[in-house]
């Protein structure tokens, strides 16, 4: 199982996380704002986030960086940030909500795991589930085109990994949330997860991770939602259409309404056009805020996660959590990469003063420790 992480908070028995995250494996975002001469030089679709190789990573790299050194008057570089879409999450509610929240998973032993480690500790992040093994961390490229979408090829194959067998119940025990994203390559742990939370009683939340993992992969995902251990699923519109894509309506209401079926909760984020959302009978609709303008969408249905989970925890209704989720989703947008600013958060709060929510109580926030 390799050598375990403890921050300080964990080292002197500081409370069990109130949510938790499963992301197999840690990773490091590389993070670039490009125009679509370069998007047409990378291997799959513009758009999706599809797993790459080694060598495909080091190819897609080299582009970027030739594309800056070619086009200097863009201004633009590399930015490298920890990454990955539960840790967004993760990182949301602790920085921007003061939810106690803890991380399940693997980083390496390299300049990447550091960094990760580094970023979620500075968040109060409880990393005593954060398994250390020898070899690389994952490595993640998101590319931002002029209209704030990205395209994003994840380096998985060879990073290290939390396996199905190093999950124990001890690692879920006394938490309320578990934060997880469909992948076919984590299939396994994703399950033996599910079966663990189960017996915990641990509420499942899944995100469907991106509309061509749903498209290679849909029968296991449809085996996974109709297992009923899925408490809350997130799809946004592309994705939701790929789920029902041999039905005769694929849309998104009928979408949520086959989610709504398998889970307690739904929701398909609709970009722009905001959001729906299903839980018992009750169906809400929810416009997106329209102050915030998209420099780079990477991390919004993370981020809008976070500030759905938020509502729940803390008891509010269906229509509230879209609302919250619309805000925090809002709120990382407005910038580059899936980490929120100070200055975005400050912008989310009054966001939310303003439609009547709640605003969370400044001394937990992780975010404002300064």
């Amino acid at each position: 199982m390799g050598v375990e992480i403890h921050n300080d908070d964990a080292i002197h028995g500081a409370a069990t996380p109130l949510i938790l995250g499963l992301q197999p494996s840690a990773l490091v975002d590389h993070v670039a704002r490009v125009d679509c001469s370069l998007l047409s030089r990378i291997p799959g679709e513009a758009g999706g986030s599809f797993p790459v190789g080694a060598e495909e990573l080091k190819f897609v790299l080299s582009e970027v960086n030739k594309h800056f050194v070619a086009s200097p008057e863009n201004g633009s570089s590399l930015k490298t940030i920890a990454g990955g879409s539960v840790a967004n999450t993760i990182r949301g509610l602790a920085a921007g909500f003061g939810i106690t929240c803890g991380i399940i998973g693997a980083c390496g032993d390299d300049d990447e795991g550091s960094l990760f480690i580094d970023n979620m500790s500075f968040y109060n992040i409880d990393l005593s589930r954060l398994r250390l093994k020898i070899g690389p961390t994952a490595q993640c490229v998101c590319l931002v085109d002029d209209l704030g979408n990205r395209t994003m090829r994840p380096c998985l194959s060879s990073a290290v990994k939390v396996q199905a067998d190093d999950l124990t119940t001890s690692d879920l025990r006394g938490s309320t949330w578990l934060v997880m994203r469909y992948g076919i390559f984590n299939i396994e742990v994703i399950q033996a997860a599910i079966k663990i939370a189960k017996q915990e009683g641990v509420s499942v939340s899944l995100d469907l991770a991106s509309f061509e993992m749903v498209r290679k992969f849909r029968l296991p995902l449809l085996q996974l939602l109709e297992s009923g251990g899925i408490d809350l699923c997130f799809a946004n519109e592309d994705e939701a259409a790929e789920l029902l894509s041999s039905e005769e309506k694929a849309d998104a209401e009928s979408a949520l309404e086959f989610l709504g079926k398998h889970c307690r909760w739904a929701v398909v984020t609709l970009g722009a056009k905001g959001c729906i959302a299903k839980h018992g009978k009750e169906i809400v609709r929810i416009p997106a805020i329209g102050e915030s303008k998209a420099v780079d969408a990477t991390g919004a249905g993370d981020l809008f996660a976070s500030g759905f989970l938020y509502g729940l925890v803390k008891g509010r209704t269906l229509e509230e959590c879209c609302k919250i989720g619309s805000c925090s989703g809002g709120s990382v947008i407005r910038s580059l990469g899936g980490e929120v600013t100070r200055e975005n958060w400050q912008w989310m709060y009054k966001q939310m003063q303003t439609k009547g929510l709640p605003i969370p109580d400044h001394k937990n926030l992780a975010y404002d420790k300064s």
